[in-house]
């Protein structure tokens, strides 16, 4: 088939096993996928490529021309994922080998299949800065409060007050996770309606965002494992990416909602709201050890240059996000407090897919009518 000419950023995540626990990727894991995108760089399927980790989950940042939802692109990311599992997760016994992979065969695209998915086609300006976020100990909603603030928020996005090309407001696309259903609100005229539903993450998550003229702005994966699998199978690590400058958030605008540490479900075993750490990847801070978090967000910054990755950037691997960090071990420390106790552990409603269901089900006929 032709080539289209819009450059297409494909990046898809998962967990296929990692190193002591849900800590970090294997070194080897991390040289299999690159073997597999490079041998695709070399046919002429993808265009580019970056291979990277947030903690325990493989990363795989693609451009190439093909636009969203190729079957080519995601059986390329399946493969991959399969290949590194049956090549290094399992000959070594990473803990948790395959936990993404939910499937036994490839069906055309990775979506609800357990890997995460956030693709974005657009037509390149004369320099498109983007950044790919990657977070893990978390959920797709994570992104709801930050893209909102840098879509939304001029308190956050002086932009949307000040440059005439963003006064027109963005549009949300917003997936209602339980129906499968989806509706588009335009803001700022419809901005209460919106986070109406988004101000309740385990249901409502922005899928994708454009400027009101139609111009692609973000995407983020929406994937629930527990929503696929009907139990708890793991966390849903989200990726998300966002483009800016140029009549968009600058990148300075697209970090700020990250100096605020925001509470997102996860950390341990799925089940415990912790505060979202930004860490950079190049002092390895997005090791996930303390009970197994808590959720962090990594931030790699590209320039698109005619489908090529220039890059990255590693964008929180500065000073200015030291009081972030230092403040979310704060809130760390006084959720942990709270031990087995809401609002450390999840609200009933999103516990329903954890393992607590197991140990309830072994009580339920020891209670007894009230007299």
């Amino acid at each position: 088939m032709p080539l289209k000419q819009k450059t297409t950023i494909s990046v898809i995540k998962a967990d296929v096993g990692s190193l002591v626990g849900h800590h970090i990727t294997h070194p080897r894991q991390l040289e299999v996928a690159r073997q597999h995108l490079e041998q695709a760089r070399k046919e002429s399927l993808i265009v580019d490529f970056h291979v990277t980790h947030c903690g325990d989950d493989l990363e795989l940042i693609m451009s190439h021309q093909r636009g969203e939802n190729d079957k080519e692109i995601h059986e390329l990311a399946w493969n991959t994922f399969i290949d590194v599992t049956e090549k290094v997760s399992r000959p070594l016994k990473l803990y948790a080998a395959g936990q993404d992979l939910l499937s036994d065969a490839f069906s055309g695209n990775v979506k609800g299949m357990g890997p995460g998915a956030a693709e974005l086609e657009f037509e390149e300006r004369v320099s498109d800065p983007l950044v790919v976020f990657l977070a893990d100990k978390t959920a797709p909603g994570a992104w709801n409060l930050p893209l909102y603030k840098i879509f939304a928020d001029p308190f956050n996005t002086v932009g949307l007050v000040i440059d005439p090309s963003l006064h027109s407001g963005f549009t949300f696309e917003v997936l209602d996770t339980h129906e499968g259903l989806s509706i588009k609100l335009k803001c700022p005229e419809e901005i209460y309606d919106l986070l109406a539903l988004i101000g309740d993450p385990n249901r409502y998550v922005i899928s994708k965002i454009s400027r009101n003229d139609g111009l692609p702005a973000a995407a983020a994966s929406t994937s629930k494992l527990s929503m696929i699998a009907g139990r708890y199978v793991g966390k849903d690590d989200p990726v998300c990416i966002v483009r800016a400058q140029n009549g968009l958030p600058a990148v300075g605008e697209v970090l700020e909602p990250f100096a605020s540490p925001h509470l997102v479900p996860g950390w341990m075993r799925g089940s415990h709201h912790g505060p979202l750490m930004p860490v950079s990847y190049s002092d390895s801070q997005n090791k996930c050890t303390r009970f197994d978090g808590p959720p962090r967000v990594v931030a790699l910054g590209f320039q698109i240059a005619n489908a090529s990755l220039v890059g990255p950037a590693d964008l929180f691997d500065d000073p200015a996000f030291d009081k972030a960090r230092a403040k979310a071990n704060d809130l760390a420390d006084y959720l942990r407090l709270h031990g087995p106790f809401v609002p450390h552990r999840l609200g009933p409603e999103e516990m329903e897919y954890t393992t607590l269901t197991g140990v309830l089900e072994k009580l339920k006929n020891r209670f007894q009518k009230i007299q």
